[in-house]
């Protein structure tokens, strides 16, 4: 892969309600959800590898290992940031982090795997 570590990517968002454990069912509270969470760090690693994969390749999310350290309310502002770590073959490991005002949301590791878009879809059926 033509990429280097250290690639780095952001993702934001102001939480809503449709952010919330709530509206994901993963709990009965109206702050941040672990599966957004999840979801914001993969989007930050989707940006860190914008532009920089061969013709017709793509990642797909592989395995998270991710600690939510501290609950964020609803109308708050968190960024996600993944950094490439390791790259294994076709295996990307990104560190990453969200963060809010406050400090520390949730950190871990984020592991995308490169393929050919067209052979992944195949063995899928689409």
């Amino acid at each position: 892969m033509p990429i280097e570590l250290g690639a780095s990517g952001i993702a934001k968002l102001r939480v809503t309600e449709a952010d919330t454990a709530i509206a994901h069912r993963s709990g009965d509270v109206a702050v941040l959800s672990t599966p957004r969470v999840v979801a914001l760090v993969e989007e930050a690693s989707v940006k860190a590898l914008a532009g920089r994969l061969p013709e017709g390749y793509t990642t797909v999310g592989s395995a998270v290992q991710l600690t939510h350290l501290a609950p964020v309310a609803v109308g708050a502002d968190v960024t996600a940031e993944a950094v490439l770590d390791t790259i294994e073959g076709r295996r990307m490991v990104f560190k990453v982090t969200v963060t809010d005002s406050q400090g520390l949301v949730a950190a871990g590791y984020l592991t995308r795997v490169a393929v050919e878009r067209d052979r992944f879809l195949d063995r899928v059926g689409t």
